[in-house]
């Protein structure tokens, strides 16, 4: 009786076990066994590590701006939650770029085209209207990603 392989073809397996097919790919790479890789879905695979890590990039920039804006223009709303969110996207940003230095560019450029989501969500958080924060971010990049800076109050409740 002939033994039949459980296991589903390389290119069945990405769609029935992700994982699995991730453990098997870095097998086969480790072994150098180049011929048997999965390289459609492996090119497509790392291809998209790169774009997860500009998505984390810009979420976390409209989030650390949202917060920003927040802290300047609610002055007594201010409380340890969002000091510490700030402080946080901060250092995830700054990981990633330890991580990935060539991303570095992208994320003080983010700082500029992450602002208008970054009033829609402040609005949203606040009740504020859209229109009552600045029409250009108010921060320079390196404010943004500075450590120390903490915006100065705008005053409006």
């Amino acid at each position: 009786m002939a033994q039949i392989d459980a296991k589903p073809p390389k290119n069945e397996l990405y769609d029935a076990d992700f994982y699995e097919w991730t453990r098997e790919q870095a097998r086969l790479l480790r072994e150098r066994r180049w011929t048997d890789l999965d390289l459609d879905n492996l090119v497509d695979e790392v291809a998209g590590v790169g774009g997860s890590e500009k998505r984390e990039i810009r979420n976390r920039m409209e989030v650390l701006l949202a917060h920003l804006l927040k802290w300047q223009f609610q002055p007594g709303r201010r409380g340890p939650s969002w000091q510490k969110t700030i402080r946080e996207q901060r250092r995830q940003l700054a990981a990633i770029v330890e991580d990935s230095p060539s991303l570095a560019g992208y994320v003080e450029k983010q700082a500029v085209e992450r602002y208008l989501g970054a009033t829609l969500g402040a609005a949203d958080d606040t009740g504020m209207a859209v229109g009552l924060f600045p029409e250009q971010c108010p921060f320079t990049p390196e404010q943004v990603l500075d450590p120390d800076f903490f915006p100065e109050d705008r005053g409006i409740e």
